[in-house]
């Protein structure tokens, strides 16, 4: 794979632009000649190469091809031309029958559709007979003859610069080489494939490889390419012909959408491809030719460290700082352009937001909203200041939910600094499975750890999750545990009933794949580096075996009266007026957390629209509703002595 550059970047660019000028000028005025059957004597060749000598020599133009363009670029440069034209064949325009007429060495391969001019789409034949129709120049090479090197407005929308001033970590400037020496090599099928998780840390290593060759790097998501064949054939002609006279290489982002049509899209795309180009996905593979594959994967831990440290070392004390950063290099796993966006932004936060103790602090919370990515689309967010004080739970099970704070918290020490990682890195993740019955806590035990732990909490609705098709399962799942990789945040897999649903019990083929939907799940909790809960409300539809990979297993219980009476005293807020509460008799409700969390907001409602504090009277009114919610009867004895 090759490309071109137009410009010797030793010569000052004005020296270069008038020099460039007196040449087309030259040219245009020595075509002018030949249609007016006046012989002259060839343009002698310039200093320097010119921007029409670097179209032709990219192209590979003829003498009479380059007649042609100078020919059709002069009706845009020169006022006089189209008289000149008008009275060489009685039409101020050139067409391909007057330039077969009357310019030397001519010939008819000029006009073919895959000859250059029309296949680069350098020049437009118009409608018509093809040797009347009117040639007009193309506007993009208008420019470039002139000098303006950009990129064509029919790709504007499409393609975006990457200006990336991050300077890469070891790892990435490794990747860099193999992906500069690949595109420079001869024998490299494009594109090249960078995998991994990390589309920011693609584009550090795409424009490193580009800074290389002096080359210029641009970026495209495989979502917009088009559709169809001949508007994605136009697409790869002007990005190509951008590529080889400018000296540029592509990128192409492709998520794992799991869009059917993006993915064809995209295999027709790359086979077009012959300039150079990274995809950055975890495809197997590309298009229908074997693609080499570079990994893009995010800086190792100790990488992360000196990013951190480059990153805040004009700002703050770092060596001050190597406790935090070992802590946020523990929780989030982040590429170098990601790393330098959280450390502007902890800076400017640290000077202005006044809540966050320290600088360390305000490095966390950027982390946070930096590493968020694409998981905002994927899962639902939960925002909570819930704490320990809010869970009514035995005391067996708040003691466990402290242990998995403490494995969250301490996995670093524990596993880097102490080495019980042991062998290998697999399974130390924190894995955990929140079962009980449905408003027993375990969402609010969730997010009691989140906000305890200040990371993001966000909610994977497993029953929307599970495909009944083979194997999509766990691509969706994978999408989510992909789009987690750097952000450290809890995730909460609920209605894992769904899953497990489909029965553990191999019975038939749809049942084994079930299983292989389970063992998947289990990995990738096992495997992420952050925290993973599973909630279900029927524990034992997870076989044992599935249950000891699990790190740690909650079971919420059904509250009993005086559980219900303590969460009863803390259903309404301290500014909720009240009057006549009995909270042993509202305990005779046997219902769970959750739903006496329904009937407190229902009673409080009730009596704002009465105008009255809430009183039992209000909460019998809010009861019968969630009853009925619940297809349940509201029992004598659960309500008997309240009026």
């Amino acid at each position: 794979m090759t490309a071109f550059a137009v410009t010797d970047t030793t010569i000052p660019a004005d020296e270069w632009l008038t020099d460039n000028q007196r040449a087309l000028m030259a040219e245009v005025a020595a075509v002018g000649a030949a249609l007016r059957g006046v012989p002259v004597d060839a343009v002698p060749p310039a200093a320097r190469s010119s921007a029409l000598d670097a179209v032709c020599d990219t192209f590979g133009l003829s003498d009479f091809e380059r007649s042609i363009v100078i020919a059709c670029a002069a009706t845009e440069l020169d006022g006089q031309f189209a008289d000149l034209l008008a009275a060489a064949h009685g039409r101020p325009v050139p067409t391909f029958g007057l330039c077969l007429a009357a310019l030397p060495d001519a010939h008819w391969s000029a006009l073919l559709p895959d000859a250059p001019l029309r296949y680069w789409h350098l020049i437009d034949p118009g409608t018509g007979a093809l040797t009347a129709a009117p040639l007009q120049i193309d506007e993009w090479l208008l420019h470039v003859l002139t000098g303006a090197f950009g990129l064509d407005q029919r790709l504007a929308p499409l393609l975006m610069r990457i200006d990336d001033a991050v300077s890469p970590s070891a790892s990435e400037r490794r990747a860099a080489d193999e992906l500069s020496n690949a595109w420079l090599h001869p024998l490299t099928p494009a594109p090249v494939m960078l995998r991994g998780t990390a589309h920011g840390a693609a584009r550090t290593i795409v424009v490193d490889a580009c800074r290389r060759s002096n080359w210029q790097p641009y970026v495209l998501n495989a979502a917009d390419l088009p559709g169809s064949a001949a508007e994605q054939d136009t697409l790869v002609r002007l990005w190509q012909r951008t590529a080889m006279l400018r000296g540029a290489a592509l990128l192409v982002e492709c998520p794992d959408s799991g869009d059917v049509g993006v993915r064809a899209n995209l295999d027709r795309f790359v086979d077009r491809l012959s300039t150079p180009a990274a995809v950055a996905t975890n495809f197997g593979r590309l298009g229908s030719r074997p693609a080499l594959t570079v990994d893009a994967a995010t800086p190792n831990p100790e990488e992360q460290r000196e990013l951190w440290r480059s990153a805040l070392s004009d700002v703050t004390n770092v060596a001050a700082l190597d406790g935090a950063l070992d802590r946020v290099v523990d929780q989030f796993d982040m590429d170098a352009k990601s790393i330098a966006v959280a450390a502007a932004r902890a800076v400017i936060n640290a000077q202005t937001d006044h809540q966050l103790p320290d600088i360390g602090s305000a490095i966390w919370q950027a982390c946070r909203h930096t590493s968020r990515g694409g998981l905002d689309q994927l899962a639902q967010r939960l925002e909570s200041t819930a704490t320990f004080d809010d869970l009514v739970l035995p005391a067996a099970q708040r003691a466990l939910l402290a242990d998995i704070l403490a494995h969250v918290r301490h996995r670093g020490l524990v596993y880097r600094d102490w080495q019980m990682s042991g062998p290998s890195a697999r399974g130390l993740g924190v894995s955990v499975l929140f079962a009980g019955p449905s408003g027993t806590g375990k969402t609010l035990a969730a997010e009691v750890l989140a906000n305890a732990l200040a990371l993001d909490l966000y909610r994977i609705d497993l029953s929307q999750v599970v495909n009944k098709y083979i194997g999509e399962t766990e691509k969706n799942l994978r999408r989510v545990f992909d789009a987690a990789a750097a952000s450290g945040a809890v995730l909460l897999f609920d209605e894992a009933d769904a899953l497990f649903g489909k029965r553990s019990e191999v019975r038939d083929s749809h049942d084994r794949y079930a299983n292989v939907e389970i063992s998947y799940l289990l990995q990738a909790m096992e495997s992420y580096r952050g925290l993973a809960v599973l909630t279900t409300n029927m524990r034992s539809a997870l076989d044992s075996a599935f249950q000891r990979r699990l790190r740690f297993v909650v079971t919420f219980p059904f509250p009993g009266p005086a559980e219900r009476a303590e969460i009863w005293q803390r259903a309404f807020g301290p500014s909720t007026p009240t009057a006549g509460l009995d909270t042993a008799k509202l305990a005779q409700l046997a219902v769970a957390g959750g739903n006496i969390r329904s009937i407190a907001v229902q009673a409080a409602f009730v009596a704002a629209e009465a105008g009255v504090p809430v009183g039992m009277g209000e909460v019998l009114r809010a009861a019968a509703t969630e009853y009925a919610k619940l297809e349940r009867p509201l029992t004598d004895a659960e309500i008997g002595g309240w009026t």
